[in-house]
């Protein structure tokens, strides 16, 4: 296993779900639901993401390769779409989704796109071609990720208390300088890549 990628990963997917900064949005979406309830929402919540995320993973070099779209190009792009995600977490500007009673919220919003949004899609197709042998490090990754991101959903009533609002503030954008720096290392790379060599 390769700890530099199952590192990658893990940072970036944790990072992308922001379980601490969507606390509010899973409270609001599970309001008035019993503790029961809301466990059966977030449990549903995180496998989905996870069961997207690695078809994504492993069925991204085919998607790819059917669009005859080069791996540097798809490191630049997504280095942009992670810099401007990075950006809106850092100025406070991330989009509360729009809630709809009539549908399946540990899908929508829950799972997608507040848990594998397009920008964590990209980042886990990104890091699959990263290594010769990326496959467990990339699972393990995501996997780690999505427990810890699980175990911060499970527990967010306690969470909110203990943190605040301010605690939230503080929490996302320190995440959005880290989620920053590795939009800059994947981009650079890309270019690199495409002008370089």
């Amino acid at each position: 296993m390769d700890i530099s990628v199952f590192v990658k990963t893990f940072v970036a997917v944790f990072v992308l779900a922001d379980a601490v900064g969507n606390i509010p949005i899973v409270l609001v979406l599970t309001k008035g639901m019993e503790p029961q309830q809301r466990n059966k929402v977030i449990d549903k919540g995180v496998v989905i993401a996870i069961a997207v995320l690695l078809v994504f993973a492993f069925g991204g070099q085919f998607i790819l390769s059917y669009l005859d779209v080069s791996m540097g190009s798809l490191r630049i792009a997504g280095g942009l779409l992670l810099l401007l995600i990075a950006l809106q977490m850092l100025q406070g500007e991330l989009d509360t989704p729009v809630l709809d009673q009539e549908r399946d919220i540990a899908i929508t919003p829950l799972a997608l796109p507040l848990l594998a949004g397009p920008g964590t899609l990209t980042t886990v197709m990104l890091l699959m071609s990263s290594a010769a042998n990326p496959n467990l490090s990339v699972t393990l990754g995501i996997l780690s990720a999505m427990f810890v991101t699980w175990l911060i959903l499970r527990f967010c009533n306690y969470i909110d208390k203990w943190i605040g609002a301010e605690g939230e503030v503080i929490i996302t954008q320190l995440l959005g300088f880290l989620l920053a720096a590795l939009a800059i290392e994947i981009g650079s790379t890309g270019i690199k890549e495409l002008f370089l060599s």
